[in-house]
């Protein structure tokens, strides 16, 4: 019998919400981006939370009118970004008050997890269904925020083995992007520009180990446009040298790790260029379609149903 389960997320890039069935089945979602203004890198927490605050009823109605949120068994919600002691931001808090306020008023249970245990909730289902839920992966997170090599163990234990140094990969791509006058966040408009290149690309990424550097890829990227190359080529370039940081991190990490599956989550990995680059050197790991890499709440609804009981893996 299907249980359904409503999955709230609040980051610091878009409003998201989610409806599971327990039968295996994403039922429908809603995202909507932060606006940030022409130029600028992101917002102020406060804005964004504000932002939050103003589109939760309204996306909460808009679902409402495609399914009947009197059959949400449980809520689920990411209470902050990471599951770490001092973990916070304060955007998640509206998401959390409207989880809160929506769980009290029905007297159904309140799962609170995090936004990182939701991206990789959503990238292990959307790989392979729930047969990665019950062993340890190799999960790169990869965002505005993040460039993280993880150990995924369950979903539950989540230890970091590597990460960015420095600058993360999402922020390298954005800053290219407004650079080159798009919005943010820029990650979809240099994919686009950069599918448009066809010239033979060689990246320079720096990778020690687990750990990677990408303040050194603006810098690149700065120098590129500098000295006259097309937007279309470095795009592409700032793209690859993400994919081959990928894929020398992957290779450290298989030999200390050998055996686990490799799953890529996070808004970055949703870029076709550095799916296809990292595939053509391992073509083991999984990469999931752009609705589960980005910021959503599907993987927070998936979550809630199985610490609510109403999935068992």
């Amino acid at each position: 019998m299907s249980r359904y389960t409503l999955g709230v997320d609040t980051s610091n890039y878009a409003t998201s919400l989610a409806v599971f069935d327990t039968a295996g089945e994403v039922v429908c979602a809603k995202k909507r981006f932060l606006p940030v203004k022409a130029g600028q890198l992101g917002l102020r927490q406060s804005d964004a939370l504000f932002h939050h605050t103003a589109a939760l009823p309204e996306m909460l109605q808009e679902l409402a009118q495609e399914f009947d949120l009197t059959k949400i068994d449980a809520v689920g919600v990411s209470q902050k970004p990471r599951p770490v002691e001092g973990s916070y931001m304060p955007c998640f808090l509206a998401g959390v008050s409207a989880a809160t306020a929506f769980a009290a008023a029905r007297d159904i249970p309140l799962i609170y997890t995090t936004h990182q245990q939701g991206h990789a909730a959503a990238a292990l289902y959307a790989a392979k269904g729930e047969a990665l839920f019950s062993q340890k992966v190799l999960l790169f997170h990869i965002s505005g925020g993040t460039t993280d090599l993880l150990l995924c163990d369950q979903v539950r234990t989540i230890t970091t083995l590597g990460t960015s140094t420095d600058l993360y990969a999402g922020q390298a791509v954005d800053r290219v992007g407004v650079r080159l006058g798009f919005g943010f966040p820029a990650g979809a408009e240099v994919s686009r520009l950069a599918a448009q290149c066809t010239e033979e690309i060689c990246p320079k990424s720096s990778v020690k180990g687990l750990q990677c550097s990408l303040s050194g890829l603006e810098n690149q990227c700065n120098a590129l446009l500098a000295a006259g190359k097309a937007p279309e080529y470095v795009c592409k370039y700032c793209l690859l040298c993400v994919a081959d940081t990928v894929v020398r991190m992957t290779k450290a990490a298989q030999k200390e790790y050998p055996g686990l599956p490799v799953v890529c989550a996070g808004g970055v990995m949703s870029s076709d260029i550095i799916r296809t680059w990292v595939q053509q050197r391992l073509p083991q790991v999984y990469f999931v379609p752009g609705q589960y890499s980005s910021d959503n709440a599907i993987g927070v609804s998936i979550l809630a149903a199985r610490e609510a009981g109403l999935w068992l893996m």
